[in-house]
């Protein structure tokens, strides 16, 4: 090669490494708004999430192709969404993140292929996806064809759903349809003060409805943790959550064709859980917190739990034993003394549909005094919520173990993955008391002629209750009828699960042949 060609080539090597210097560095103008809003930028963001140095970027020179309304001069390079590949903790995974220093991390027709392209990449691979979330919606200039790139975007969601975990983080606005492709998928992590979702904003809703509200009080994270259960997860800065977004990748399998990875344990598993006899009460009406109950269970105390703010009157969490993943469902004592409704029937069902999608084992401690009662409730559809949870456990293929603390009473005992739904084990502390209803309510409806007939109705009922108790209600009744598959001491519990999962890990479930399910909605 000519010495001339030579130069000519490290000059063309010189520049483009000058051009993706100004590309990753971006308007230093719009950087310092950005920074000025609380907000890291794109590239921050990513850095934080992968493993140093494993982030390959895709398509950093893509630029728009549309004209009118001036964008013909406006082409910067990303087109205001970054996408990739990189590791975390060593393990695979893809994600897109918009830069909303270009027009506002809107979405036009390049911005939305570079996306789907990433998605397809991603489920071919078999590997989690992460979308970092900071854009303005659809871009306007480029009308139905920003349309189809988020309509392009729904269906790889759901397609990818179950096959792939997906995990929305919200770091910014998101408005409008946008709103959708996180809902879609399987987790929602959002920051304080800097992210909201909403399909119609604040002005909107004023002049439709004429509500005046903020927009963090109409989609803001806390609004989203506590009160519509939109997000997983709530977060006071970016750098936590997305240290959150790591932990819960290194719990995930990469894909449904894995188990999750299992990581050595320290934590003996022969170890002896004496305290749980003083931290749960002997009689069913008086609160605890269940989640000391799976912290002295689980290992080393530590569990990552699901929609923590959200319907608390049911427990979903993620934890391991013996170094393997578990899902764990739990009634929560502490609020509405663990009773089943609409909102925890549905965040439970969900859970199980996600832990049977990707290989984890359910673990399920019972403590419920029913489904709550109540003209809301009915009118509200509580059947219809209280059916997908049933549908969920009985439709979910992973090893299932059922382990009653305490009461477990009507319906909610069947759905809380009883034996006759098809859970795989069933174990019972002596504290269980299963049965259609508590003994009170039983007696009064059983022998109610009797009670109103007897001199001292309250000295006869009193009695009727302690006969139906001892005779309907003593903890080895469910055993003697095979409902229950042991009654162990407390102490033995987490040894129990184990032991009980190792025999399970090989279990295969298949469904009958069919296109889906029609669950209730």
């Amino acid at each position: 090669m000519a010495e001339s060609d030579t130069a000519g080539a490290r000059s063309r090597v010189a520049a483009l490494h000058r051009l993706k210097d100004e590309v990753r560095a971006g308007d230093p103008r719009a950087t310092a708004a950005q920074r000025g809003k609380g907000k890291l930028t794109v590239r921050e963001r990513l850095s934080l999430l992968f493993d140093e140095g494993s982030f390959t970027e895709l398509e950093p020179l893509r630029r728009h192709r549309a004209t009118g309304f001036g964008l013909e001069d406006k082409r910067p390079y990303t087109d205001g969404v970054i996408t990739g590949w990189g590791t975390v903790h060593g393990r695979t995974v893809f994600a897109f993140a918009h830069d909303f220093r270009i027009f506002g991390g809107a979405l036009g027709e390049a911005h939305a292929q570079k996306i789907h392209k990433l998605m397809d990449r991603a489920l071919a691979a078999g590997a989690p996806l992460v979308s970092l979330n900071d854009g303005a919606g659809a871009r306007i200039q480029e009308g139905v064809s920003a349309l189809a790139g988020y309509g392009g975007i729904f269906e790889r969601n759901t397609r990818a759903s179950g096959v792939i975990p997906q995990i929305s983080v919200m770091l910014g606005p998101c408005a409008g349809g946008a709103a959708y492709s996180p809902a879609l998928t399987d987790f929602v992590f959002m920051v304080r003060e800097t992210s909201q979702m909403f399909i119609t904003g604040p002005d909107v809703v004023q002049a439709v409805t004429g509500e005046k509200v903020s927009q963090n009080g109409l989609g803001g994270a806390d609004v989203h943790a506590e009160t519509s259960g939109v997000a997983h997860f709530a977060y006071d800065d970016e750098a936590s959550c997305l240290e959150d977004v790591r932990y819960l990748l290194s719990l995930l399998p990469a894909s449904n064709r894995e188990t999750p990875p299992p990581v050595p344990c320290d934590d003996p598993r022969d170890r002896r859980c004496d305290a749980l006899l003083d931290l749960v009460p002997l009689h069913g009406n008086q609160p605890y917190d269940m989640r000391a109950v799976i912290e002295e269970i689980v290992d080393d105390g530590e569990h990552m739990e699901v929609h923590e703010r959200w319907a608390t009157s049911v427990l979903c969490t993620l934890a391991r034993l013996d170094g393997r993943l578990v899902g764990v469902v739990a009634n929560q004592p502490l609020a509405l003394a663990g009773v089943l409704d609409i909102e925890s029937s549905e965040k439970a069902a969900r859970f199980v549909q996600f832990c049977d999608a990707f290989n984890i084992p359910l673990v399920t401690l019972v403590d419920v005094p029913g489904f709550l009662p109540g003209v809301d409730q009915e009118h509200g559809g509580i059947i219809r919520h209280g059916a997908k949870l049933l549908y969920a456990y009985c439709n979910a293929t992973v090893p299932r173990i059922q382990l009653i603390l305490r009461k477990a009473y009507g319906g909610a005992y069947i759905v809380m993955d009883s034996r006759s739904i098809g859970c795989d084990l069933s174990f019972a502390w002596p504290t269980n008391e299963i049965a259609v209803m508590g003994a009170e309510a039983a007696a009064n409806v059983v022998f109610r002629r009797q009670i109103a007939a007897a001199e001292d109705p309250g000295t006869v009922r009193g009695q009727l209750v302690k006969e139906y108790a001892a005779e309907l209600m003593h903890p080895y009744y469910a055993a003697e009828r095979g409902l229950v598959d042991d009654v162990i001491d407390p102490a033995l519990t987490r040894q129990t699960l184990i032991a009980a999962l190792e025999m399970l890990r090989t279990k295969h479930a298949p469904l009958p042949a069919r296109k889906h399910g029609n669950p209730p909605t």
